[in-house]
């Protein structure tokens, strides 16, 4: 078989929202049966990623954080794991802190969630913890940053992007909202390292991987993978360096790529 497994990014991706649609759960199960390797890739921290992997029924590892993390259930372990270098962390939450967004940044086994006013954390999983305001911890960097608010992000830009250019990676990314969201990783954080590493893990080689996403941090996926899918509301960078365009994410693009490829082996024809 040319390709043994298939990284699936999540937001714009394989949900709609915060939903799982039952095509696309029916066409990754299908995927699975016909003896593919499923994992999961996504910008959400690994309890987001274990939830839908559970619904699938997938016990493999779980690419999360926007490649900052690949987290093995089985042993409880990480095989993949970098972290925000301190002095940039230090000014991300001096600007989180000082402007009005909401900003979800994943230090070790928490996942902080910061914005104005407490809210009702009964309905947000036990990973969650409102913060009114973010602190360094110097010993326990934080994965990921995900921030939203247009103040916020202009700042982070403007003052951050070209001074950390060289340690830090900021991309556009579109959340379950459909609002624009900036995820932040440390250089080496990226789904093409953490691909690479859960290949090796696995065993695999990254050339029998089809890449599916819809958004800039999935480019780096794209790039080692044998074959790339793209989302039918993709960018145009993201459409142009994938294999295959497919449907959007709200028309069940992943269903009807995994389909395609079921049925003629490949992208082609």
């Amino acid at each position: 078989m040319k390709y043994q497994a298939l990284a699936i990014d999540l937001d714009g991706t394989l949900l709609t929202g915060e939903d799982l649609p039952a095509a696309n759960l029916e066409a990754v199960r299908k995927a699975r049966d016909a003896g593919f390797q499923i994992i999961i890739a996504t910008a959400r921290w690994k309890e987001m990623a274990l939830g839908i992997a559970g619904e699938i029924g997938l016990t493999g590892p779980v690419i999360a954080c926007s490649g900052a993390q690949v987290y093995e259930p089985a042993t409880d372990t990480d095989v993949f794991d970098e972290r925000l270098p301190a002095d940039f962390t230090q000014e991300l939450f001096r600007i989180c802190n000082a402007e009005r967004c909401i900003a979800t940044v994943t230090v070790g086994d928490r996942v902080l969630l910061k914005l104005d006013g407490e809210p009702d954390m009964t309905a947000m999983g036990a990973e969650m913890h409102w913060v009114p305001e973010l602190i360094l911890e110097p010993h326990n960097l934080p994965r990921i940053g995900a921030i939203q608010g247009t103040k916020a992000n202009a700042r982070i830009k403007d003052e951050l992007q070209a001074r950390f250019s060289d340690s830090v990676n900021i991309f556009d990314s579109i959340g379950p909202t459909g609002r624009i969201i900036i995820t932040i990783t440390g250089k080496a954080a990226t789904k093409g390292a953490a691909l690479s590493a859960a290949c090796a893990h696995l065993d695999l080689e990254p050339s029998t991987v089809v890449a599916f996403g819809d958004a800039e941090n999935d480019l780096a996926m794209f790039d080692i993978a044998g074959a790339a899918v793209a989302m039918g509301q993709a960018e145009d960078q993201v459409k142009e360096a994938a294999t295959f365009v497919s449907l959007r994410h709200d028309e069940c693009g992943v269903a009807y790529a995994i389909d395609h490829l079921l049925a003629n082996g490949d992208f082609t024809g």
